[in-house]
């Protein structure tokens, strides 16, 4: 029940990590919740599996930072490269 939280609040604060970002444009509105969520369950499991108890206050704490974290490396390097990658294929989609 307790990764069913973890889950859902993290999904919810990395939505908000899209908002800090110029271009957002050039990802999903989706993608980071997606990412974070993700990033989180799996941090979730790890630190159980490595022992660390569940009710404990620093699982919530790891585990609800590292989809933020991990969406903000994302989002930092990602509107650079997309952008490029749009202008190669609006490039070789002129030539053809």
């Amino acid at each position: 029940m307790e990764l069913l939280f973890v889950v859902l609040l993290a999904a919810c604060l990395s939505l908000s990590v899209r908002y800090i970002f110029r271009d957002r444009e050039t990802f999903g509105e989706a993608m980071f919740p997606a990412i974070g969520a993700a990033v989180a369950s799996v941090v979730w499991a790890g630190l159980t599996w490595l022992g660390w108890p569940f009710d404990g206050g620093w699982i919530w704490v790891v585990s609800l930072l590292a989809g933020p974290v991990v969406c903000v490396a994302i989002g930092l390097f990602l509107p650079k490269r997309r952008k490029k990658a749009d202008a190669a294929m609006l490039d070789s989609l002129s030539k053809a």
